[in-house]
């Protein structure tokens, strides 16, 4: 039993010195073998650029439109997103009392035309008649000659000059009723005035335009002038887009891009670029860019959001790696190629960029391995090997 317990150190060290020495072999295997890092080869493909950015449905043009009097807001006839038409009626004020001076201002002018100008033409008949009978009165006293006095001449002529003047009023009466008259176009005028008290009250669409908002409901007391509703024109729909600078490059007037609206992704509708601002907005990096929708769908809305694709360019055969696979430094571009085992810096020369891949118009061939640039930490120099696309 001695001899047994003493034999088991012997054996211990035996497998802790092979178990050493195993380390040590695969230690030394993996230095002797390089780490691999996944590559992507160049090749050839049909590329796309296009300019991508957001913005909204523009309203270049909105107006508040509010009654020319002061009161109580009645009725609304029309609602936000509602489509109105040139003269429409948008909106009343209570109009109990313009209502009543309209109807005070037509009844007066009816008088004057049913009852005024009828009384006035009998009493000018009548007064013809006793301009008649004054001057035949007149004509047989001065016939008798000295058989009637002086005084009695006098009065005959009087009579006469009398029924004249009654005469002239009664002529001017009938002309001031008449149509066209003086009394007739004042009670005409009178009326204007009252139904344009009226017409105050109510709001009208001086044009056609889509309701924005109601800026005031029924009940409401409005000031003259005040805003009721906003309204914005119809005509072409526009949409502005904020771009990142580095696209002012590749944008022009007359480009065609397609759109959709963040509420109808599945609807795509064509646009057309219209201006291209000339300066850049500092705070934010971007580029005001204003396109028109010629058939614009009928479900835009004002300050939708929309998104647009602008192709600026389109190569059938480029040579193209992944965007992410290029690095730029100091305004110079390069990628990290796998050649003779080794990750080696390669200039490149930039062309169009696509959704996710980027044109390489030098410095690389078709097949050449690119290390991604999140695929792992290696340096230009280090020894890898190319793993998943192969190396050169």
């Amino acid at each position: 039993m001695a001899m047994a317990s003493g034999r088991r150190p012997g054996w211990r060290g035996v497998a802790i010195g092979a178990v050493v020495v195993l380390v040590g072999v695969v230690v030394a295997v993996r230095a002797l073998v390089p780490p691999s890092v996944p590559v992507i080869l160049a090749g050839t493909r049909p590329l796309v650029q296009k300019v991508v950015a957001n913005g909204r449905v523009n309203v270049p043009v909105r107006a508040q439109v509010g009654a020319q009097a002061s009161g109580i807001l009645a009725r609304l006839h029309v609602d936000q997103g509602d489509t109105v038409r040139a003269g429409q009626l948008l909106a009343e004020l209570a109009a109990d009392e313009a209502g009543a001076g309209v109807a005070r201002a037509a009844a007066r002018l009816q008088q004057v035309r049913e009852l005024d100008l009828p009384a006035a033409r009998e009493n000018l008949r009548q007064a013809e008649v006793a301009l008649r009978q004054a001057e035949r009165n007149l004509l047989r006293t001065s016939e008798l000659g000295d058989g009637v006095s002086a005084q009695e001449l006098e009065d005959a002529r009087d009579e006469r000059d009398l029924a004249r003047s009654r005469r002239d009023a009664a002529a001017a009466r009938v002309r001031g009723d008449s149509p066209g008259g003086s009394n007739e176009r004042l009670a005409a005028a009178e009326l204007a005035a009252a139904q344009a008290r009226l017409d105050q009250t109510r709001v009208t669409a001086l044009g056609d335009g889509i309701v924005l908002q109601r800026l005031a409901q029924p009940g409401d007391a409005v000031a003259a002038g005040t805003g009721i509703l906003d309204l914005a024109p119809l005509g072409p729909t526009w949409l502005v887009v904020q771009p990142e600078e580095k696209n002012l490059a590749f944008l022009r007037e007359g480009q065609l891009a397609l759109a959709s609206a963040d509420a109808f992704p599945d609807s795509v509708f064509t646009a057309r670029i219209t201006r291209v601002a000339p300066a850049v907005d500092p705070a934010r990096g971007t580029i005001d860019v204003d396109l028109v929708v010629d058939r614009p769908p009928t479900f835009l809305r004002p300050d939708m959001t929309v998104s647009i694709a602008v192709e600026t360019a389109r190569r059938d055969a480029a040579l193209v790696v992944p965007a992410d696979a290029v690095r730029e430094t100091d305004g110079s571009a390069w990628v990290l190629t796998v050649r003779d085992g080794r990750a080696t810096r390669q200039d490149v020369t930039l062309g169009l960029r696509g959704e996710g891949m980027v044109e390489i118009t030098s410095g690389l061939q078709a097949g050449d391995a690119v290390v991604p640039a999140g695929a792992a930490r290696v340096k230009p120099g280090d020894r890898v090997r190319a793993a998943g696309g192969g190396s050169r």
